[in-house]
Parts: structure tokens; sequence; C-alpha cells
């Protein structure tokens, strides 16, 4: 029991590091040397750094001591451990790339021409670290536990408060650097989020029907015979014919999309057929735990 339960936590440990690592050195390799910008707390330090030269390792675990003891004690600590390690490990890697880019062991992604690929670099590397960091139940801080706090005490959104926060820190790095930076920037976060729900959604994706017909166990038999798919049939009523009727519900894969919309249009042709996304699906067939 207790060798499963290390097991978990390094599950869930190690993704973690591995993506603030990743999120740190997006920071100092595209954004830092280019002078670009960020949200939340970590747009805080990337503005202490361009007013003062104060290091973001620095800023980073100063700004985040007191709201992460704030938030253990409003909170409690079971809620926010991971943020606890997703900040040590986050501070822990921006110290060590910036003695390494100091030392000279990493040279920074610096250009006075090509912002464009810089926003698209940095917008995909700190998606990756942060969907990564997000997907296994971390975070790295900050505007994160501002968000959870408030929204405690007042019923605020998270999403409301994040965007609040971001447009606020952003708003201000325009007394410390270019608009044109601040507009790259916007193509950087688009980008990042864009990863982030891309890692966090799964990168299979599939379609998932819903057949109402009158002929929906015939469509589920053949669906399970042709295409070797499960189908589950729902009882269902008509609000407007009060007939009682089956709706036959199927996930199968993006390529196999056009087959079933033709076997249920050859039994049905006036089927009613709806078509959803899916995305990360487990289970026979398809992804195996």
């Amino acid at each position: 029991m207790e060798s499963s339960k290390f097991s978990g936590i390094l599950k869930t440990l190690l993704p973690i590091l591995l993506g603030t690592a990743i999120y740190a050195f997006g920071l100092l390799y595209f954004i830092l040397p280019n002078q670009l910008m960020e949200g939340g707390v970590t747009g805080i330090t990337l503005l202490l750094n361009y007013a003062f030269g104060i290091s973001p390792s620095l800023s980073n675990l100063l700004l985040n001591i007191p709201l992460f003891l704030i938030g253990w004690k409003i909170l409690g600590g079971r809620q926010i451990i991971w943020t606890g390690i997703g900040i040590g490990s986050l501070t822990f890697f921006l110290w060590l790339f910036e003695r390494m880019i100091r030392g000279g062991w990493i040279l920074p992604f610096e250009t006075q021409t090509d912002y464009i690929l810089v926003s698209l670099y940095a917008g995909v590397t700190l998606g990756a670290g942060l969907g990564i960091v997000f997907r296994f139940g971390g975070t790295t801080g900050g505007s994160d536990i501002v968000a959870r706090i408030l929204g405690r005490k007042y019923g605020f959104s998270m999403g409301q408060v994040i965007l609040t926060l971001d447009i606020v820190i952003i708003g201000l790095s325009l007394f410390y650097i270019r608009k044109e930076n601040i507009l790259y920037t916007l193509v950087a976060v688009f980008i990042a989020s864009k990863v982030i729900d891309f890692i966090q959604e799964g990168a299979y994706s599939a379609k998932a029907f819903t057949i109402i017909s009158d002929h929906a166990p015939a469509i589920a038999d053949i669906i399970t015979k042709e295409m070797d798919r499960g189908v589950t049939l729902i009882p269902a009523i008509g609000a407007y014919s009060k007939q009682a009727k089956h709706m036959a519900y199927c996930v199968v894969a993006r390529q196999e999309i056009r087959r079933l919309q033709s076997i249920a249009k050859s039994v049905d042709p006036r089927a009613f057929i709806i078509i959803s996304d899916v995305h990360d699906v487990h289970g026979e067939g398809f992804k195996e735990d």
C-alpha cells in the first residue's frame, strides 16, 4: 500500500517538476531577453526585473510566500499542497537557468527583428509547461491562490479574477516596455492558452454521436457488428409526440465519423444526429489506463 501511494505521488510530482522546468526555461530563454510579458505573479516578477533588475527567481519566491501562507490558512493545506510544490520547483528552475545563463551555458534567444518567431516559440514553451503542470493537478501559485481566495470569500470565478489581474499587470507594463511588445505578448498568451487546452484535453480527440430515431436499436446493432464499437441505448420520450423511443449513444474516432453517419442514415434517413467533441477518451477501443 505504501509503495502504491509513493508511486502515485511520483506520478504527480515528476510531471509538475518537468512542467515548471519547461515554463521557467521559456520565461528566461524567450520572454525576458526580448522584453515580452506574462500575466499573474510571473508578470510582476518580469516587471520588477525590467524596472529594477531584480532576479525573477527571488521575486517569484518573495511574492508567493505570503500568498501561499494566506492560502494555507483560508483554503486549508490539502487544497494547495501541490501549489506549494509548484512554487518551490518554479523558483528552483528559475534560479538554475539564471545561473546557467550567467555562466554562459545557455545563450538566450534574443532578437531585434523577428518578434513573431519569439512569440510563437514562447507561447508553445510556456503553454507546454503550464499545460503539464495543470494536467497533473498542480499550479505555479500567484494568481491561482488569489483567485481561489476571492472565489471562496466573494464568489468570483477563477477566470474573472485571473483575467482581471492579467489585464492590470500587462497594462502596467506599458510604462516599461514598448507597445509593440505588448501586442507580441498577446500573441504568445493566445498560443500558450491553446497549447494548455491541447495538453489538458489530451492529444487524442474523438466524436460522440447521439442518434435519436425510431430505429435506434437497429442502428445500434449494425454499429456494433460492422464497426466493433460499443453503443448505449437510452430510453426517451418525445416531448411533442409523447411517443417512447430510444437514443443511441456512441463514441468513435474521427476517421469513423462518415461511416457511422452513413450507417445511421441508411437505416433511418430521418434520424436526428448530434455530433459532439470528446477529449481524452479512456476505455476499450480507445486509450487504456
